[in-house]
């Protein structure tokens, strides 16, 4: 996945934001060691201190844990990663039906639209 960042939204909330997405879509799995906050900032083209920013969003979310020795991990709690997957799949949904009103569609006709892709 690559690192898609734009001016209109502080920099630190858009990592946090595609960090989330990758450890949900399974690109870092529950209990993985994170890359380094240097490496990820290098990978992002950040400043480390943005990309430290980010990755304490996470850890405040509880998406991350942080050990001194071990580094940064991805959490273990399945309860917190299905709760997290949910959430961010409803925004998706939302944001489709929100789009589909304002192109004129009703709740009904956006479901026909999706049921058409399905097959």
């Amino acid at each position: 996945m690559e690192w898609k960042l734009d001016d209109n939204r502080p920099i630190w909330i858009q990592l946090q934001e595609q960090l989330t997405r990758k450890i949900l879509a399974g690109w870092y799995h529950a209990g993985e060691k994170l890359p380094s906050v240097r490496d990820l900032a290098t990978e992002a083209g950040v400043n480390p201190n943005t990309m430290q920013r980010a990755l304490a969003a996470l850890d405040s979310a509880g998406l991350t844990v942080t050990n001194r020795t071990m580094g940064r991990t991805v959490t273990e709690d399945q309860i917190i990663l299905e709760g997290m997957r949910a959430s961010l799949a409803e925004g998706i949904i939302e944001q489709f039906f929100d789009s589909a009103a304002e192109l004129g569609y009703t709740k009904e006709q956006a479901m026909e639209l999706l049921k058409r892709r399905e097959s």
